[in-house]
């Protein structure tokens, strides 16, 4: 199913609703796509929950030897706008979980200590003890 967008509105708007957390990827090796970012985090900040957990992600460390975005220079862009960093090489699996978690872990700490009392982020539930319903579930990768 296909959503047409209204205006000057991008389809992927409804995607922000009630996010709590987003990585901004770009390639290390791509400087054009360091230079998206700032473009993205605009859009995610017009459109998302305010206390957003944004981290910024420089991939294809593997490629390090090719690489056009200094180290430095996607670090002190994202001190400047608040975002957390990491390089990481999806290829080798490097870094990888620890994105996730580390925005995880800010998540966490933001709802823990109050730091968020309004807006989306603050209904997140730190509860673990999630009711699935086995009905539903199916076996994956197996013909039926």
């Amino acid at each position: 199913m296909t959503q047409i967008a209204k205006g000057n509105r991008s389809p992927l708007i409804r995607y922000y609703r009630g996010a709590v957390g987003a990585l901004l990827v770009y390639d290390i090796t791509k400087h054009l796509t360091y230079e998206s970012v700032e473009r993205w985090l605009k859009e995610l900040y017009d459109h998302a929950d305010p206390h957003i957990v944004v981290m910024l992600v420089g991939n294809k460390t593997d490629l390090d030897s090719e690489r056009s975005v200094p180290i430095d220079e996607a670090k002190d862009y994202a001190e400047k706008n608040g975002l957390l960093y990491l390089e990481t090489s999806a290829l080798e699996s490097t870094n990888v979980e620890e994105a996730f978690n580390n925005v995880l872990q800010e998540i966490h700490r933001k709802v823990s200590s109050k730091e968020v009392v309004r807006g989306s982020i603050s209904a997140v539930s730190l509860n673990s003890s999630v009711k699935e319903n086995t009905e539903d579930k199916k076996p994956c990768c197996r013909n039926i």
